[in-house]
């Protein structure tokens, strides 16, 4: 529908060539444009957090940030670091009744519920439940999800995993109507705290766009921005045609946001593997 594109681990925090020295990751992106070429993609996307030096990568982002926190050894530590208008938001979310719950695939349905309406919300097409379904059966003891709940109806869910002494948030969602809960700000808290028990050392917000609402919303935990250097191979157009902020996806976007929520989650994830 969009082209043909070629991304490096498009899903994941952060991805790109991974070399010992510059002369192999030379030799990876020599391979990766050759690939660009032999499949006739627009271009080549490699999302790097360090730039690699190489003839052919002709264009550049460096819009987006990666917002990771260093953690404490211990919870109550980690509360006395936050802010006071952090902990007086969680503790408006106290009061509410809210309880929260981890798992895996028995809670999928409630996540995947929450996750595919906010996303249609948002007006963005959303991955298939396969995906989160693939996560949890390759991944049993890293990933698993969290779902907040009031009065038994999910208002926020998240997909959390652990590896490498960082727990790290690929996927996470809240519902709108329900926003006078702080539900969201109160499920953080326990993601953050859940993975103090796991041992983290650092916790992985995601990237965000420098200056943005969810870069706020992560920076007030104290998470500090990292760059993150996606470069290029063009070989079509720019790098800013298939990007969201695109003017041109205005309307399309708006419509997205008026469809039935079960309709989106049949057409998503076709709509959505196409878009780099």
């Amino acid at each position: 529908m969009f082209g043909r594109f070629l991304v490096s681990l498009p899903y994941l925090n952060t991805a790109g060539v991974v070399a010992a020295d510059c002369d192999i990751a030379s030799e990876l992106v020599d391979r990766a444009v050759e690939l660009a070429d032999a499949l006739d993609v627009r271009y080549l996307e490699l999302r790097h957090e360090v730039p690699c030096e190489h003839p052919c990568l002709n264009a550049v982002n460096t819009s987006k940030k990666h917002l990771r926190l260093r953690l404490p050894s211990d919870v109550e530590q980690l509360w006395k670091q936050f802010d006071a208008k952090v902990r007086n938001q969680v503790r408006k979310g106290d009061k509410q009744g809210l309880s929260v719950h981890w798992g895996s695939h028995d809670l999928l349905d409630e996540f995947y519920e929450v996750f595919a309406r906010n996303m249609r919300d948002l007006g963005t097409p959303v991955y298939g439940r396969s995906l989160f379904t693939a996560i949890l059966r390759t991944f049993p003891e890293q990933a698993e999800l969290c779902v907040v709940r009031r009065e038994g109806t999910p208002l926020a869910a998240a997909l959390l995993i652990h590896r490498q002494s960082k727990s790290e948030v690929p996927s996470a969602a809240s519902l709108r109507r329900f926003s006078g809960t702080n539900a969201n700000m109160w499920m953080y808290k326990h993601l953050l705290e859940r993975a103090i028990e796991r041992k983290s050392a650092v916790f992985d917000f995601g990237r965000s766009t420098a200056d943005s609402n969810t870069f706020r919303f992560k920076t007030q935990w104290g998470a500090k921005p990292h760059p993150a250097v996606w470069q290029y191979y063009v070989r079509r157009g720019t790098i800013g045609d298939m990007r969201p902020e695109n003017s041109r996806y205005g309307l399309a976007v708006r419509m997205w946001k008026r469809l039935p929520v079960s309709v989106t989650r049949v057409l998503g994830p076709f709509i959505v593997r196409g878009i780099p």
